[in-house]
């Protein structure tokens, strides 16, 4: 009887990583990133809410453990959504600068995980340099504002626009062809724009959006969009750690360990896109939750801006 093809999957993997083959190695050094400070900035049981303005319950740590989970399976499966996801929840019952912070790192998890996933990044970066440059100028400039200016409620307001503005996308381009192209312009641009939002609102769907449209290769654009947003949060995170006081050990914590809960959840996604299970259906079921999300935050943050 033959050896199980998990089992032979599994001790493949584990010699291509003992050959330092660049796939394996990028998925176990992002994996072991998030599990080591989840362990080495572990504040102690009794200090495990001192971070949060709310008290950190064991039902609202549930809560973002199912919902990390959910969102990591959709990143998995279409190679984004994850923090169009996670952050609005987590900006609704707790403070949305906080969660923007905390929410840098699983991201910045699963891009790296996904770049070695796909093996297609390299290649990408050699083509879209200039894309992965105006991404960088576009975070750094977005994570000063963060820093220098009180949010308020207007971190929930942008982040409810831009959620909107992606379900709106979704559906027009429904009743739209738009032929296979490439701009340079346009994708720099989006790239500017999507390191700007990453990094003020954890939110940027509008270079997923751009690739959805114009790149239908999607083992590739999920690679070279993993580059780009890998690249992003990586330099999010250097900045507000060293050159601002938004991220702090217990932030850094918090976000890894949401990161390790959330592998379980990316390994299921991608499992169930090699089954090529119907996508368009998953990707409405998205969309629709998408939606009820963005009106759920315009319920809370328009009167307090407006009225």
């Amino acid at each position: 009887m033959s050896t199980p093809e998990p089992t032979s999957d599994v001790e493949q993997f584990l010699t291509n990583v003992s050959e330092f083959r660049y796939r394996e190695v990028m998925m176990v050094a992002a994996t072991l990133a998030v599990i080591v400070a989840s362990i080495v900035f572990f504040p102690g049981l009794e200090h495990i809410g001192k971070g949060v303005q709310s008290d950190l319950s064991v039902e609202l740590l549930a809560l973002f453990v199912a919902v990390a989970i959910v969102a990591g399976v959709v990143k998995g499966m279409i190679g984004f959504g994850y923090s169009l996801i996670t952050t609005p929840i987590f900006a609704s019952v707790i403070d949305p600068t906080f969660a923007v912070v905390v929410l840098a790192i699983p991201p910045w998890m699963l891009n790296m995980f996904q770049i070695g996933e796909t093996d297609t990044g390299r290649t990408f970066v050699r083509e879209e340099w200039p894309l992965l440059a105006l991404a960088v100028v576009g975070s750094v400039i977005g994570v000063a504002a963060l820093a220098a200016f009180s949010a308020g409620p207007i971190v929930p307001f942008v982040i409810g626009l831009v959620i909107l503005g992606y379900v709106v996308f979704q559906v027009v381009q429904n009743f739209v062809t738009v032929e296979e192209a490439h701009h340079p312009i346009a994708l720099g641009s989006a790239g500017f724009l999507e390191g700007f939002l990453l990094a003020i609102a954890n939110l940027g769907p509008l270079l997923p959006a751009y690739f959805h449209t114009f790149e239908r290769d999607t083992e590739r654009y999920i690679g070279g969009l993993s580059m780009v947003l890998g690249t992003i949060f990586t330099v999010r995170i250097v900045q507000m750690a060293l050159f601002t006081d938004l991220l702090t050990t217990y932030r850094l914590w918090l976000g890894s360990v949401i990161a390790v809960v959330t592998i379980v959840g990316l390994l299921v996604g991608t499992y169930l896109r090699r089954l090529e299970i119907d996508e368009q259906r998953f990707n409405w079921f998205v969309v629709g939750l998408l939606f009820v999300i963005s009106l759920n935050i315009f319920r809370n943050s328009v009167p307090a801006l407006f009225f």
